[in-house]
């Protein structure tokens, strides 16, 4: 069997698989998690809920008036729960590559719609790692033309190629909010780069990503990899635990933090321990660097850590950064970790020039008050006191 013939009879596995779990309820697809608020799950249907398959629950990461994506939403579980978190000014697009689970899904879109008083989820069948091709239309043009020589094909990667550019199924820098539930691991290794670039594309800036998903403590032997139904059970295609958050890294999230990780294993073949991990991953660290004579003062514990772009932050010490860094340690999971220390005198945007973020440099405090202050100030008579200076 060759790499490219155990990819396709892996993709064909994971339809197949999922296609039954659609028809039947199947409790080998990944490890469920019980921690789903039960005042959510009274508004969606039982048949919903039975065909659910997941091993964690992002969903606890929606806030009102979001647009929120699901990669891979399934029978829609997930996106009914945060059809409800944000509310009726809020979006919710759901993605999956399966007709049956898509079936189920939009089965009961009015039903659920009816029991929390509005409709903002839409089901759309496209590859979580090709969020811009809509596999709906693709198949529509199928049914209207056939493909029997090199020419038929060429006009149908035209075709492909002119809607995902024109009409995506997800926009460029759309979604507050990605979720995903046990999916990532479905996907090829050769496709796992574009997933993540994919996330990424249509992240609005300071969007997130929150992803459960299985992983893995050691490497997957190719033989294993090569076990359809190992793959399609969510255990051959899992990443390894440091390259799941590397791979975040390197598509240009920062932030990158585990906010779940099952210290037992789901399962374990030939001594490879395969677990739960939910992962949050923030965009928005890109622009450019301009000096605003700020500066941020880690607290601890550690003796100094460092961000994503390498600058090393010392515990107590005063670290000159740009504003574009100033105001991204303010947001995310930063923002207790430092004290924030601004100008005396704000420096005008036309005034601002280019700063060096390739360094790493201690601030003067000097520097922040101003060169030539000199001021004497007496003591407050009211200083001391709750909430005051002492």
């Amino acid at each position: 069997m060759t790499a490219t013939q155990s990819h396709m009879d892996v993709e064909q596995a994971v339809r197949a698989r999922y296609s039954e779990g659609a028809r039947e309820p199947e409790a080998g697809l990944c490890c469920p998690s019980s921690t789903y608020d039960e005042k959510y799950l009274a508004a969606i249907p039982a048949e919903v809920i039975e065909k659910d398959y997941g091993c964690g629950d992002p969903t606890a990461w929606a806030e009102p008036g979001m647009t929120v994506l699901d990669l891979g939403s399934g029978a829609g579980k997930a996106c009914y729960i945060i059809s409800q978190r944000v509310g009726p000014d809020g979006r919710v697009i759901g993605i999956d590559m399966n007709d049956d689970m898509l079936a189920l899904a939009r089965k009961h879109q009015k039903a659920v719609a009816k029991n929390v008083g509005w409709a903002n989820v839409s089901f759309r069948k496209a590859k979580i790692q090709d969020l811009r091709l809509d596999l709906d239309k693709t198949g529509e043009w199928l049914q209207r033309h056939q493909i029997k020589s090199p020419e038929d094909l060429s006009k149908f990667e035209a075709y492909c190629a002119g809607i995902a550019a024109s009409e995506p199924v997800v926009a460029d820098n759309s979604v507050d909010l990605i979720v995903s539930n046990c999916v990532l691991n479905l996907v090829r290794p050769e496709d796992k780069a574009q997933l993540f670039r994919e996330m990424y594309r249509v992240l609005r800036k300071g969007g997130q990503a929150v992803i459960s998903d299985v992983v893995c403590d050691e490497d997957v032997p190719v033989h294993l990899q090569q076990d359809e139904k190992l793959w399609s059970g969510c255990l051959s295609g899992a990443y390894r635990e440091d390259l799941f958050l590397k791979a975040f890294e390197e598509a240009g999230f920062h932030g990158v933090e585990v906010l779940r990780y099952d210290s037992n294993a789901w399962q374990t073949v030939e001594g490879i321990e395969f677990r739960s991990m939910t992962v949050r991953a923030f965009k928005g660290k890109e622009g450019p660097c301009f000096e605003h004579h700020q500066a941020v003062m880690y607290k601890g514990p550690f003796s100094s850590v460092m961000d994503d772009d390498n600058h090393r932050y010392p515990r107590g010490v005063r670290i000159a950064v740009c504003r574009k860094t100033f105001e991204l340690l303010q947001s995310g999971p930063y923002a207790e970790q430092f004290v924030f220390i601004e100008p005396r005198n704000a420096v005008d945007e036309a005034d601002a020039r280019p700063f060096d973020c390739k360094r790493t440099a201690i601030r003067s405090a000097r520097e922040t008050k101003g060169m030539d202050y000199n001021a004497t100030v007496e003591a407050s008579a009211d200083c001391c006191g709750p909430d005051r200076c002492c």
